[in-house]
């Protein structure tokens, strides 16, 4: 039996996570500055921020394995407070599992760090190059944790998700659900023949516990094998959902300089890495990871459908302080949603 600490553990993922932990029988303790009200009963709470070494090291006692979550994320638009989280907490949640003597130490990063998808997948080759705060503090994070980790010998796994779906996601998509629901136009960027990649939050777990039991450290990028277009898509889930939705392509050049604006003057809640990149195709080789024995059990079209319904069933109900696991404010958006 294993103890494992899960930084970030309220989160979307950290939760899950912390679940299948405990649910597998090994001692499981979460650090987050909000409890989630539906922790298991078993599971360690410590409440304290990533960036208050005293609270990560009471958290990091007698650890095995540390799971770094714990992040500022893109929808947050933190500015400066990205360095601050992102890649300081991750440097002192990093020594601070040096000092406690863990055994591995797994750092959930970001697709952001590759910045503007290339043509083709997104492969081991593929050379990171953010464009905006977000996916540099991330990538800065990578680089930090890889120093401190290597320079220790403690074993390292690095993890980018795709965007990552399933029941109790809501964040950014809350939007996507909440327009489908009510029946109105989905306005895209693009003609949404671009190919998208997602993965279920639970074959993303099944992706780390078989990292950490084969022992394979480095670097891994998560995806689903089984993705289309955009499009095709949306427009599969809103036959699921039953809904009048319809999908309505948009230039990108204007569309990006609007959303662009509007975010400037605080009108969307779209950050930079959401609307230039959600036209262009982004996805994974994720060979590396089935060349391990990993196979994904959802693809697109089921994980969509999945966090669609628990959206439905549970909407109008804000469970969380996690920004993925919380509805966002629509702001301006929300005005062409009434008139769509």
């Amino acid at each position: 039996m294993k103890t494992h600490l899960v930084t970030g553990g309220s989160g979307f993922i950290g939760a899950r996570l912390a679940q299948r932990l405990h649910e597998g029988g090994d001692r499981v303790r979460v650090l987050d500055r909000v409890r989630d009200p539906a922790l298991f009963a078993g599971i360690g709470f410590h409440q304290g921020d990533i960036c208050d070494r005293q609270a990560v090291a009471e958290a990091m006692r007698g650890v095995d394995v540390v799971h770094h979550h714990a992040a500022l994320v893109a929808q947050s638009g933190a500015g400066r407070d990205y360095r601050r989280v992102n890649v300081e907490g991750a440097r002192l949640v990093a020594e601070e599992a040096v000092r406690a003597g863990a055994s591995a130490f797994v750092h959930v990063s970001s697709t952001a760090v590759y910045g503007l998808p290339p043509q083709g997948p997104i492969t081991d080759e593929t050379v990171p190059r953010p464009f905006e705060s977000y996916g540099r503090s991330k990538l800065a994070g990578e680089r930090i944790v890889t120093e401190i980790c290597g320079a220790a010998g403690l074993p390292l796994y690095i993890v980018r998700p795709r965007a990552t779906l399933g029941a109790g996601r809501l964040g950014i998509y809350q939007i996507l659900f909440h327009w489908i629901a009510e029946g109105r136009r989905l306005y895209i960027i693009g003609d949404g023949s671009n190919h998208i990649q997602f993965i279920h939050v639970d074959d993303l777990i099944e992706a780390i516990l078989l990292l950490l039991s084969v022992g394979r450290t480095g670097s891994y990028n998560v995806g689903t094998d089984r993705f289309g277009t955009l499009r095709g898509d949306l427009e599969g889930l809103i036959a699921h959902a039953g809904s009048r939705s319809r999908v309505t392509g948009l230039p990108a050049a204007p569309a990006m300089a609007v959303l662009g604006a509007l975010r400037l003057t605080g009108l969307s809640p779209l950050v930079p890495w959401q609307y230039r990149t959600y036209h262009r195709d982004c996805y994974f080789d994720v060979a590396p990871l089935k060349a391990l024995g990993w196979r994904p059990r959802h693809g697109n079209s089921d994980m969509l459908a999945d966090s669609y319904d628990w959206f439905r069933a549970h909407r109008g109900r804000d469970e969380s302080a996690s920004p993925h696991r919380s509805g966002i404010r629509q702001r301006a958006i929300g005005l062409v949603r009434r008139l769509s």
